[in-house]
């Protein structure tokens, strides 16, 4: 005997770990829901309790594909993302995007409002300029989900504070059916992304780090680390002069 009927899906959770100056916030919400429920709200909460003024934020969301994980990355503390196409289903401005029309957009660029700009699938992208250069001043990490001509602006705007991560799909059928599985686009959409993934990868060789994300927590471990590691590089370490030169004098 079968059945049309959808299983229930399960409860949402909110997990939290920290490493380092790093507090890492994990939503998992099987149900793709906008809402948190009450417990949600409880655990996250408390996780955000943890966070200390000289910490990054790190917030990941799951969703039932279990896949993309960097649509959820997110730093509401520094900047929102501004972009002139509609909100898609569950978006709200002001948190996934900041909204605007196309005259505001261009008078923003015109402006130098904006870090870096492109135009994707016939819609306006932007990043503001003032909030990501006020958090990388304050020593801040900022993540960037941005697509090859806003890396190579940046590229030139700031290419010492700069790590390049470009993001792989395993193959593209994993690329079309993450695309339509996600439901946020209609098919003529899928169809134009998928039409320009070959020359959107093509862009790969000119970025630091490759991720084939082939696995959730792989990959997210695969981040982590490049994170750590650019952290320990020599010249982003401040005051290890200082540092090695007192530990030399305690040795002679």
């Amino acid at each position: 005997m079968s059945s049309n009927a959808s299983a229930p899906a399960k409860p949402g959770r909110v997990f939290h770990e920290r490493h380092d100056h790093i507090l890492k916030i994990v939503i998992d919400n099987p149900a793709k829901k906008n809402a948190f429920s009450p417990e949600m709200m409880a655990e996250l909460s408390e996780a955000l309790t943890l966070l200390d003024k000289d910490d990054s934020l790190w917030v990941g969301v799951l969703t039932a594909e279990g896949k993309d994980f960097t649509a959820g990355l997110d730093m509401p503390k520094f900047f929102g993302p501004t972009a002139t196409r509609k909100p898609r289903p569950g978006e709200v401005d002001g948190r996934d995007y900041v909204f605007v029309d196309e005259p505001t957009f261009k008078a923003m660029a015109r402006e130098d409002q904006l870090l870096e700009w492109a135009t994707v699938f016939g819609n306006y992208y932007g990043t503001p300029r003032a909030p990501i250069e006020k958090a990388i001043a304050e020593g801040r990490d900022v993540l960037f989900d941005i697509d090859w001509q806003g890396t190579q602006q940046l590229s030139e705007r700031m290419a010492g504070d700069l790590v390049r991560v470009f993001v792989l799909p395993p193959s593209g059928e994993a690329l079309e059916h993450r695309l339509r599985g996600r439901a946020q686009d209609p098919d003529e959409v899928v169809a134009k992304r998928m039409a320009e993934a070959s020359n959107e990868i093509s862009h790969w060789a000119e970025y630091d780090y490759v991720i084939v994300n082939a696995d959730l927590e792989e990959s997210s471990a695969a981040l982590r680390a490049i994170l750590i590691a650019e952290r320990l590089r020599r010249d982003r370490m401040t005051g290890l002069s200082s540092f090695v030169r007192g530990l030399q004098a305690a040795l002679t």
